[in-house]
């Protein structure tokens, strides 16, 4: 067999091999890595290479390559099992702020310098000291801060106010195919949608990115960029529509003589006006 061919069948059998292995580990390691995580990715493409390029006999790499395998495969099992084993590979968290106070102690213990601690909080967009009462470092040495209570910013529920539940953003067409999956989630099908689309002269398989938002507003990105769509209008025609219906009430009871329809349509207008008021934000 020629070596390129015997090169090119190494590499892509031993490729398929990681991608099982690498599956088989999880899919936390990917999500935050510490250092031993790191050092073992390190060694596990090393020994991928040197097979694939024949630095290694054939079968001394096999079983290197199966011996890290199992090791990985059989930590990650263990560390879901055991605390210890756990804090063995990852680290624990250590409190580097307390009370508003930087713990030195923690710091030298952590190996961490002044300077890649302020760093760290200005990834945060934290750029001043003051503003921390606690700040932890996990184990894969990102720095997580509290705010003081007195600098956080204001929310709804400080100013007592309820806000609806907000469902996220939906992808409902990618690539020119229309997702059900997500329409579902957003309580809407492949009508509304077709729907949508002809309002503004457009077909499913001219949109490259389409997404919905909580309030059933249609993003659309086409493939041609150089086509101009329509803005999303639905919002802004629901507060139009209630603004209509607002001054209709007003003038029915200007124009009516008649003492409790006048008192209704009075009333009417009040209660729609104090909804105006509480959705106007969120349709503008």
């Amino acid at each position: 067999m020629p070596e390129w061919l015997e090169t090119t069948i190494r590499s892509f059998s031993f490729l398929v091999l990681l991608l099982i292995l690498t599956r088989a580990l999880g899919r936390k390691m990917a999500a935050r890595m510490t250092f031993f995580e790191i050092a073992y990715v390190i060694v596990l493409g090393m020994i991928t290479g040197a097979i694939s390029i024949q630095l290694v006999d054939l079968v001394n790499g096999i079983f290197a390559f199966l011996t890290w395998g199992l090791i990985g495969i059989a930590l990650s099992f263990l560390s879901l099992k055991s605390k210890m084993v756990r804090d063995a590979i990852h680290g624990r968290e250590a409190v580097v702020i307390k009370n508003g106070k930087v713990l030195e102690e923690q710091l030298r213990r952590v190996r961490y310098t002044p300077e890649d601690l302020l760093q760290q909080l200005r990834n945060k967009q934290i750029f001043s000291l003051a503003d921390v009462e606690f700040a932890v470092m996990e184990s894969n040495g990102e720095i997580n801060a509290l705010i003081k209570s007195n600098r956080q910013p204001i929310t709804p529920q400080h100013l007592g106010v309820e806000t609806a539940p907000v469902t996220g953003v939906q992808t409902v067409i990618l690539d020119g195919t229309i997702m059900d999956e997500p329409l579902t989630t957003m309580g809407l099908n492949r009508g509304w949608l077709r729907g949508e689309l002809e309002k503004i002269g457009v077909s499913p398989e001219n949109v490259f990115i389409a997404q919905v938002d909580s309030m059933g507003e249609l993003y659309i990105d086409l493939f041609d960029d150089a086509l101009q769509i329509p803005k999303p209008t639905t919002r802004q025609l629901l507060l139009n529509s209630l603004e209509q219906a607002k001054a209709d009430l007003e003038t029915y009871a200007i124009d009516t003589d008649d003492p409790k329809s006048k008192q209704m349509y009075q009333r009417c207008a009040e209660e729609l006006s104090s909804i105006i008021y509480d959705v106007r934000h969120l349709l503008k």
